[in-house]
């Protein structure tokens, strides 16, 4: 069994399209018409047909109560793995990536939090 999709909840489809693309280097896999949404999915370049990340609508009635929640707990709705926390923080701050938490070491790993611009934190981690 492997992870084929995961997820996470956005306020708006093309924003996020623009943050997790021109910003995160992410690429576009899937943009599907689904009535006023759509089925958009991204991927990392390094893993074209690898595990797809949804950015899906947060408009259900329960996802802005649980995001906002997350959000105030200092939660990350999602964790990328990046080969160098540190040399990311650095380049996503430079192009203006709002960070919650800037860098930490927690043993063999490194983590920092960082704002999507669509309503979730992110976390990215190396190490373990």
């Amino acid at each position: 069994m492997r992870i084929h999709l995961s997820s996470v909840f956005v306020d708006d489809q093309d924003k996020a399209l623009r943050f997790y693309t021109d910003v995160l280097g992410f690429v576009k896999k899937n943009e599907v018409p689904l009535g006023a949404a759509r089925w958009l999915t991204v991927v990392s370049p390094e893993d074209p047909d690898g595990t797809e990340l949804l950015l899906e609508p947060d408009g259900h009635p329960a996802v802005k109560p649980y995001k906002t929640a997350l959000v105030r707990d200092g939660i990350p709705a999602a964790s990328f793995a990046v080969d160098d926390v540190t040399a990311e923080f650095e380049r996503l701050r430079a192009l203006g990536v709002r960070f919650t938490h800037d860098p930490v070491e927690m043993g063999p790993v490194t983590t920092a939090v960082l704002d999507d611009t669509c309503g979730n934190l992110i976390q990215i981690v190396h190490g373990g």
